[in-house]
């Protein structure tokens, strides 16, 4: 498909021709230009964020094309890029390999590889185990070029990692979420730099994501209903500070970006992060689902009760008053008469059949399953995780939840427990941070094993 000023192309419609059709130039043509130069396509997603940030230019205000020009560049920078996502998401690679998996000549692989060699982004570590002719050298992302920190900014409790770029931990730290958020932004640099970062590292530390239990868009904190970060430029400060890309980004979105990179690698999954509210990360045909304004996701203020409990947001009857773990163990201490109980307590009085905690348990079952059917029938996943402790720690409660959801609507639908628990808003973080510094789109680390590097 050609593009031209005379006959102007919609994004949307370049886009669906480049899926169908797997372009395989990108040449300049006197006032006409083919999109890609030996490339197949194998992911039009990845394309699809290429193009709209690297020819971002020359949209108009209506989205649509009205010269497009090529250059070696250009296609050098996209191809860069192209490899070193192959690389890293195969582990470990060859040069002929990957020259295949893409669609690239060997000669263009080769001459980018000794580029990303040179800075430091990729290593050779040995030879391919073959019988046929010369033993191929097997590629590698330097997972040690770098590091990554991210920080789950939770109500009661903050955590922080640092990783490497295969999002292996260094450290991790825990302390109280200061109450006065005054002190938020001295408290979280203080966290970082009282942890040990890696040594001898050539880039150092190149990216920090920060994840909000609340509402965030375009790096700014729009709403969080249990503590007060409205009026704090977090990024902009902790940027200033530390001079690297530093991301907001809403704690369950960072959840569900752990889980698929890290262990479940579907292409539609919702992730529902039960803590001290109910958030809902989406992803849909493997891209990251926020809606309009970032408040795509707000799982917990869906109503489930018609002029129920006051919820912060304004509303009354949201499902985060009567599923959340700070709701149901609120609910569970006024039960026991207590002012407050934690959730080692209602554990082991659950294990121990209290009446009011199989209570509690019956009003968790009861509202998750009213919400998850009607996520089943809005988005259509094909899998839900759920990241509780209540599911955690009690599995079988997965089974009361799949029994309630028997209808021919949603019979076929799976539902697993969280497989990285609380640290997936972690490792969602640093792969944000990791994505940002590397410039690729899709990363994939589950059922990798990644080789030191020193």
């Amino acid at each position: 498909m050609f593009m031209s000023s005379n006959n102007p192309c919609s994004f949307s419609a370049l886009y669906t021709h480049i899926s169908q059709n797997n372009l395989k130039y990108f040449s300049k043509i006197k006032n006409y230009v083919i999109i890609i130069k030996e490339f197949r396509l194998r992911n039009p997603f990845h394309m699809q964020a290429v193009l709209m940030n690297r020819l971002d230019k020359v949209l108009n205000t209506k989205g649509d094309f009205i010269m497009v020009t090529g250059s070696k560049e250009l296609i050098r920078d996209i191809n860069t890029h192209l490899v070193l996502e192959t690389i890293i998401n195969h582990a470990t690679i060859s040069r002929a390999s990957t020259a295949k998996h893409l669609g690239l000549t060997k000669a263009t692989v080769s001459a980018i590889v000794q580029d990303l060699i040179n800075r430091k982004l990729v290593v050779e570590i040995g030879s391919d185990d073959t019988n046929l002719g010369r033993k191929p050298i097997l590629l590698s992302l330097n997972k040690k070029a770098g590091y990554v920190v991210s920080i789950d900014l939770g109500v009661d409790t903050t955590s922080a990692l640092i990783s490497d770029l295969a999002g292996e931990s260094y450290c991790m730290k825990q302390i109280r979420t200061p109450k006065n958020t005054n002190n938020i932004v001295s408290e979280l640099i203080n966290l970082i730099e009282s942890m040990k970062a890696p040594a001898n590292s050539p880039y150092g530390l190149v990216g920090l994501t920060v994840g909000i239990h609340g509402v965030t868009i375009h790096n700014q904190v729009l709403f969080t209903p249990y503590y007060n970060l409205t009026g704090f430029n977090l990024a902009d400060q902790l940027n200033q500070h530390f001079g690297v890309p530093v991301y907001l980004e809403n704690e369950a979105n960072l959840s569900v970006i752990g889980e698929k990179t890290f262990q479940y690698d579907y292409s539609n999954i919702a992730n529902i992060s039960v803590h001290s509210g109910i958030g809902l990360g989406i992803i849909i045909n493997d891209q990251l689902f926020t809606g309009y304004n970032g408040r795509a996701g707000e799982f917990g203020h869906t109503i489930v009760e018609i002029d129920g409990r006051p919820c912060p947001c304004g509303n009354l009857g949201c499902l985060e008053q009567y599923v959340s773990e700070r709701s149901l163990l609120r609910d569970f201490s006024a039960l026991k008469g207590k002012e407050e109980m934690d959730f080692e307590t209602y554990q082991r009085m659950y294990e121990e059949n209290d009446s009011d905690a199989l209570k509690i348990m019956d009003q968790f079952i009861k509202y998750m399953s009213v919400g998850i059917n009607n996520i089943l029938n809005a988005y259509n996943p094909e899998i839900v995780i759920i990241n509780s402790s209540f599911t955690i720690q009690f599995p079988h409660v997965l089974e009361k939840i799949e029994q309630c959801l028997k209808s021919k609507m949603n019979s076929y639908i799976k539902i697993v427990p969280s497989a990285l628990r609380d640290t997936s808003i972690l490792l969602g973080g640093a792969c944000v941070a990791i994505k940002g510094f590397l410039g690729i789109n899709n990363l994939k680390l589950n059922n990798t094993k990644y080789q030191s590097h020193q």
